[in-house]
């Protein structure tokens, strides 16, 4: 079993591979449409551009806000408060940071 620094690095690497193929895939879908006269908004035969790209940036944010959560860990884990609950102040278990390991606050409190 690997410690907290390794998985919270393994985290951030995973989640930055994921935001580097979702940026990619939000420039293609501007690349996609910039040159087009297409009117997707009324395009019966599915989802359209403009929705395909909103759930791609709805995705970066995502990952982004996942990059500050493991950011902010690796500084509570530097500062020694890495594992404490941040409501109660009890230790959260291994388990839940094993699963979750940017968790700021045990089961009980979540």
């Amino acid at each position: 079993m690997s410690g907290p620094r390794e998985r919270l690095e393994e985290e951030r690497r995973r989640t930055t591979a994921r935001l580097t193929a979702l940026r990619g895939d939000h420039r293609g879908f501007f690349d996609a449409s910039r040159d087009t006269n297409a009117d997707d908004e009324h395009d019966p035969e599915g989802a359209t551009i403009a929705f395909e790209r909103e759930q791609v940036a709805a995705l970066v944010r995502q990952a982004e806000e996942h990059l500050e959560q493991v950011a902010a860990a690796l500084a509570r884990l530097d500062e020694g408060s890495y594992g404490r609950c941040a409501v109660c102040g009890r230790q959260i278990p291994p388990e839940r940071l094993e699963v979750r390991p940017t968790a700021t606050t045990c089961v009980a409190c979540a």
